[in-house]
């Protein structure tokens, strides 16, 4: 029995973790490192210049399409883009916390039953329509359309008169965008997308079993006692 199903009715039986999803492609790329950082917190993520280049970048672009704050000079090459998303109709909510609890029902983003949460860079809600972006900062080489998918689920959940959702990952860097669009009957099949990850990431918690996945990118990472652990080299 898969997701639509059996989480929605384990209620306490289950597994008592939360996710994200980052935290979910954390898990899938490496559970060693997910346990690591995330469950026995013996570790934490080591910010690098790209990921505090994206957090300035996401603030100045918050700012900017919510108060009206004027770009800084280094950023007005994004200015025509965000521009266009202004200029679409509707009610701009910048930073939109959403969150469901185990019965997949709208909760408050930091309430103690939460199950799955998420925050759209932008929404914008127009009568029974609404758009979701989400700026990225980095390559659009392997664009991944699933956190696009979550934050429609939890959108239309928390929203029960939307019917139709635009979703957009836009790559700023590259003035790029990849398009998606949902609907509400589209429900069952964007939660099977997410069906066979939390079975194994509920697996590990049920097991205590958490493998690494050695990868390119094991060299980057702050779990340095793993014994996958290596120099730092060039994954590409």
């Amino acid at each position: 029995m898969g997701i639509s199903g059996n989480y929605k009715n384990k209620g306490n039986n289950m597994s008592e973790f939360t996710w994200s999803y980052s935290s979910l492609k954390q898990y899938q790329n490496c559970p060693k490192q997910y346990y690591e950082i995330r469950v026995a917190k013996n570790y934490t993520v080591k910010e690098n210049e790209a990921m505090i280049y994206g957090k300035e970048v996401h603030t100045a672009l918050e700012e900017y399409v919510r108060d009206g704050k004027p770009l800084a000079k280094n950023y007005l090459r994004f200015k025509p883009v965000v521009d266009s998303l202004i200029n679409i109709k509707g009610e701009k909510l910048c930073e939109y916390e959403m969150a469901l609890n185990y019965n997949r029902e709208p909760c408050d983003f930091h309430d103690k039953n939460r199950w799955v949460r998420g925050i759209a860079d932008l929404v914008i809600v127009d009568d029974d329509q609404a758009y979701i972006i989400d700026y990225k900062t980095g390559s659009n080489k392997y664009p991944d359309p699933k956190q696009l998918k979550l934050m429609a689920i939890m959108l239309f959940t928390q929203m029960p008169d939307i019917v139709k959702i635009k979703a957009g990952l836009l790559f700023i860097m590259k003035n790029s965008f990849l398009n998606e669009e949902y609907h509400r009957s589209d429900m069952d099949k964007l939660w099977k997308s997410f069906e066979r990850p939390l079975e194994r990431l509920e697996a590990s918690y049920d097991y205590d079993q958490w493998v690494p996945n050695p990868t390119p990118l094991c060299g980057w990472c702050s779990v340095d006692t793993c014994e996958f652990n290596r120099p730092k080299t060039s994954p590409f």
